[in-house]
C-alpha cells in the first residue's frame, strides 16, 4: 500500500451533485476537507462535476452547496423514466455475465437515441464548471466508450479538455446524447459502476460518497468495490444517502426543484460521518 488519500464522487443526477457538495460542504466546517486535501479524486457523472468544481475551479465547499440553494424555475427538468429503465433491463438480460458487452448494448441505445445535440449540452455544462483548466493535483473522470463499452479514465495527461471529459461523464444514455472526444463516442461513466472505486486502488485512505447505492453482476456496486479495497489493505469510508436524504431526493433524480433539499439532507447528514471521515483521513497510513 503505498498511502495516500483518495475521495470518490459518485454518480446520482442533479440531486445526487446536492447531496454530495452538502456532505462536502458539513465535513469541511467540521475540520474535514476532503477535496481540498485529496491526492487524488476520482469523479463519475455527477460526481465529476463536482470534483471538477472544487478541485479546478474557483468554488470552496460553501460556495458550492450555496449554489445548489434556492428556486429552481425555469430549469429544464430531465427524465429518467420507466421505458428507458426496461431498456437498461433488457440490455442487462441479454448481456447475461458479459459486463462490457452490457455496456455496448447500452452505447447503442445511447447513439440511436433521440436526446438533443452535443453543443447544447456541452454550453450547460460550461455554465457550470466555473473553471475550464484541468487541476495540478489529480483528477480522474470517468467515462465509457458507447462502441466498445470499454471504461476511459480521462485526466490532465488524455489530451481531453475538462470540459470534454465531464460532458462525457455527465452523458447519461437516452437522456442526453454522447459526447465526441477525439473522434470517439462516450456515454456515462456510471455505466460502469456508480462510482468507479476501484481506480483509487492502491491509496491507503480512500472515502467514497455514493449517491446510489445499488449494483448488480455486471455493474458493481459501491459497497463490493468499498470491501475490494479494505481487502487490499486500504482504510475505507463510504458514505450513502440516509432515510431522510432519500426522501429529499424524490421520484426524479434529474429534477432541478430537488436539487435544494438533496444538497440540505447532504449537510444535515454529514454530521453522522464527521469522526469517521477524520478517522480514515488524518489517520496514520495503512
Amino acid at each position: 500500500m503505498g498511502g495516500g488519500t483518495a475521495l470518490v464522487l459518485g454518480g446520482g443526477g442533479l440531486t445526487g451533485v446536492g447531496w454530495e457538495s452538502g456532505i462536502l460542504y458539513g465535513l469541511a466546517q467540521a475540520g474535514v476537507d476532503l477535496a481540498g486535501e485529496a491526492d487524488l479524486v476520482v469523479g463519475t457523472s455527477a460526481g465529476s462535476l463536482v470534483g471538477a468544481q472544487l478541485v479546478s475551479g474557483p468554488l470552496t465547499p460553501q460556495e458550492l452547496y450555496e449554489s445548489q440553494l434556492g428556486d429552481a424555475a425555469g430549469e429544464p427538468v430531465a427524465r429518467f423514466g420507466a421505458g428507458l429503465i426496461a431498456r437498461y433491463a433488457v440490455a442487462m438480460l441479454r448481456s447475461r455475465t458479459d459486463a462490457v458487452a452490457y455496456r455496448r448494448r447500452v452505447g447503442a441505445l445511447a447513439l440511436a437515441a433521440d436526446t438533443g445535440g452535443e453543443a447544447e449540452r456541452r454550453a450547460v455544462l460550461r455554465a457550470r464548471l466555473g473553471s475550464p483548466d484541468w487541476p495540478g493535483r489529480r483528477l480522474v473522470v470517468t467515462a465509457v466508450d458507447a462502441l466498445t463499452g470499454e471504461l476511459t479514465a480521462f485526466d490532465k495527461d488524455s489530451g481531453a479538455s475538462l470540459l470534454d471529459a465531464v460532458s462525457a461523464s455527465c452523458a447519461v444514455p437516452g437522456v442526453w446524447p454522447p459526447v465526441t472526444v477525439g473522434g470517439r463516442r462516450f456515454i456515462d461513466g456510471g455505466i460502469r459502476s456508480a462510482t468507479n472505486a476501484d481506480l483509487a486502488a492502491g491509496y491507503s485512505r480512500v472515502v467514497i460518497v455514493a449517491p446510489i447505492t445499488l449494483g448488480s453482476a455486471l455493474v458493481p456496486s459501491p459497497a463490493a468495490q468499498a470491501a475490494k479495497l479494505r481487502a487490499a489493505g486500504a482504510r475505507v469510508l463510504l458514505i450513502t444517502p440516509s432515510a431522510q436524504a432519500r426522501k429529499a431526493f424524490g421520484r426524479n433524480v434529474l429534477d432541478p426543484a430537488r436539487r435544494d433539499p438533496a444538497a440540505r439532507a447532504g449537510l444535515a447528514q454529514a454530521a453522522e460521518h464527521a469522526a469517521e471521515a477524520a478517522a480514515v483521513w488524518a489517520g496514520p497510513a495503512v
